[in-house]
């Protein structure tokens, strides 16, 4: 269960720093937006090193699967756009894989 409390806190973390960028850039909001996207990012990035596995590798790959869940989370709150059934169909197929490589068993 801590493993999923992570990911989730380093979902919203990375997302959030990345959206911070996109709205300097895309969106035409302040340069002190960075700020804060920076500091998320750090964030992030300390955060996945609480993932429980022996290798980093592991919980990067693994991180995939849940960053496309949450960015489809955000699409829907943050953006207001409903994921549509390809994209949950898609966000399953990469949490049934992300499960796969971090909880399946090692020889």
């Amino acid at each position: 269960m801590k493993t999923v409390v992570v990911y989730v806190g380093v979902a919203i973390a990375e997302i959030a720093g990345c959206f911070a960028f996109w709205g300097w850039l895309r969106l035409g909001k302040p340069m002190w937006w960075l700020l804060p996207g920076l500091f998320s990012l750090i964030v992030f990035a300390y955060l996945l090193t609480f993932v429980e596995t022996e290798a980093a590798g592991r919980a990067y790959a693994t991180y995939g699967g849940i960053y496309i869940v949450a960015s489809l989370f955000w699409l829907w709150i943050i953006e207001s756009v409903r994921p549509d059934r390809w994209d949950i169909a898609g966000a399953s197929v990469c949490l049934i894989g992300a499960a796969i490589i971090l909880w399946g068993p090692r020889g």
